[in-house]
Parts: C-alpha cells; structure tokens; sequence
C-alpha cells in the first residue's frame, strides 16, 4: 500500500468544502434521528450492556416485521433519539467488519459528569477502548459494532460547531 499523497487529499477536501458548504444552506429536509439499527447476537447480553453498563433505558421490545421470530428492540438515546437492534435467529450473520457503506462507529453525546462516570464504569467492567482528548473514549459492544461516548454538546465537535 503507497503512502497517501496528504496534500493532495486536503485539496480535494478544500474543493469540495469550497463547492458544496455555503454559509446560506437551507434548513434540512429531515426531523432527526429517528433511529440507528444495530444486529445483536444476543439479546438479553445487549439489553445488560447497553442499558445496565451504559445506562440507556430499554423503551421497547417488539417483533421484527420483516423477519418472524426476530427481536426488534430499542434503547432511549435522550432527546426523542433511539439505537435499536435486530436479532435474527436462525441466520448465519459473521462477525462484525467494517466495510464501505458499513458502520464506523455511533457517536453519542452524554454530559461531562456523565461522561466521566460511563468511562469509569467501563474500565471497572474490562471493556477494551480508547480515550482521546479527554472528551471520547471509543469502545464496542458485545458484538463489534464500535461506540464513542463524546463529552461535547450535540452539534459540537472538540468546541467547534459542525451543525
């Protein structure tokens, strides 16, 4: 793999960023988040950690429409925002990969204190992750899928606004 030609990509960012972010954009079509589904290999393990571990209250539990005898289940993210997951028994779903047009990771906002107590409720718990900035720490759940708790408000990105 050749290195990557650095100068050459922030020109590409600059002529993109020059040609499509204006100042005067329109208000966006979209009401928000409605939510972000996830798959789950076990359900009851998911429910310990994201609302046990991460203090995200399960709202929901539900049977797939799409796929019978499948879990359709959700978790309160605040602000009307939920992350929900499927199960799908019977399937043969691989590990977790990131792939173009895959999941990166889910950022999601918590207070300062907040922030401060999931990351030492982590640590006590062995769960493997990385703290940059002194405002993320990145993780994954059970099955993969990467998080980010970020101490920033929302709309926020290191103190910068990126709404």
């Amino acid at each position: 793999m050749e290195p990557a030609d650095l100068a050459a990509i922030e020109a590409e960012r600059a002529r993109i960023r020059d040609r499509h972010l204006t100042a005067d954009r329109p208000a966006s079509s979209a009401r928000g988040v409605h939510h972000v589904a996830l798959l789950s290999s076990d359900v009851e393990r998911t429910v310990r950690f994201y609302q046990d571990l991460l203090e995200f209250p399960l709202t929901e539990m539900i049977e797939n429409r799409d796929y019978q005898g499948s879990t359709h289940f959700f978790f309160d993210l605040g602000n009307g925002n939920l992350l929900a997951f499927f199960d799908f028994p019977g399937l043969d779903l691989g590990p977790y990969a990131e792939v173009l047009g895959g999941l990166h990771h889910v950022a999601i906002s918590v207070e300062p204190a907040t922030w401060h107590r999931l990351r030492d409720k982590i640590v006590a718990a062995g769960v493997d992750h990385q703290e940059e900035s002194g405002t993320s720490i990145y993780f994954r759940d059970p099955d993969g899928a990467r998080l980010e708790l970020i101490a920033d408000p929302l709309g926020e990105m290191y103190g910068t606004s990126v709404a």
